[in-house]
C-alpha cells in the first residue's frame, strides 16, 4: 500500500468561483501510477470547500443563487469580530464541507457520467488555492 501527496495550485475569482477539477486529480492520479485506491481530496482554508456535481451553465447558476438565499452576504458575527466581511463565505464553505474522498480503480477515478469534482470559491476577493490530493493505493 502507498500514499502518495500531490498538491493543485490556481487562481480564482472568488464569490461563489466554481472550478471543475476533476481532469486535475486524474491527472495527479496517472502521475501516481497507482492503479486502484481512494484520493482523499482536502481544501486548505476555511473559505473554499469540495464537492461533485454535473458542471453545466445552468447548475454553476444555480448553486450561485442557493448560496445566495441560503446565507446571504451580511453583517455576521465573524464580520464584526474581523471586519474582514467574509463570515457568509466561511459559512457557505462549512456547509459543503473541506474535502472528499473517490475512489479509483485502473487508474481511473470511479465517477458517474455526469458527475465532476468541483471547487466552490466563496470568499469575498479573488485568491490564490492550494488543494491537497492524498491518493491510497496499490
Amino acid at each position: 500500500m502507498a500514499v502518495i501527496t500531490e498538491y493543485l495550485h490556481f487562481s480564482t475569482q472568488g464569490n461563489t468561483d466554481i472550478l471543475d477539477i476533476t481532469s486535475d486529480v486524474q491527472f495527479s492520479l496517472d502521475k501516481t501510477k497507482l492503479k486502484k485506491g481512494i484520493v482523499t481530496i482536502s481544501v486548505i482554508g476555511s473559505t473554499g470547500a469540495l464537492t461533485t456535481c454535473e458542471f453545466e451553465p445552468g447548475l454553476e447558476k444555480d448553486l450561485k443563487e442557493i448560496f445566495q438565499k441560503l446565507i446571504p452576504k451580511g453583517n455576521y458575527h465573524h464580520d464584526q469580530a474581523w471586519g474582514d466581511g467574509n463570515g457568509h463565505s466561511r459559512l457557505r464553505a462549512s456547509l459543503v464541507g473541506p474535502s472528499l474522498t473517490i475512489p479509483f480503480d485502473k487508474v481511473k477515478l470511479i465517477l458517474g457520467t455526469w458527475q465532476q469534482i468541483i471547487f466552490l470559491d466563496f470568499d469575498n476577493r479573488a485568491r490564490k488555492r492550494e488543494i491537497v490530493l492524498q491518493f491510497i493505493g496499490e
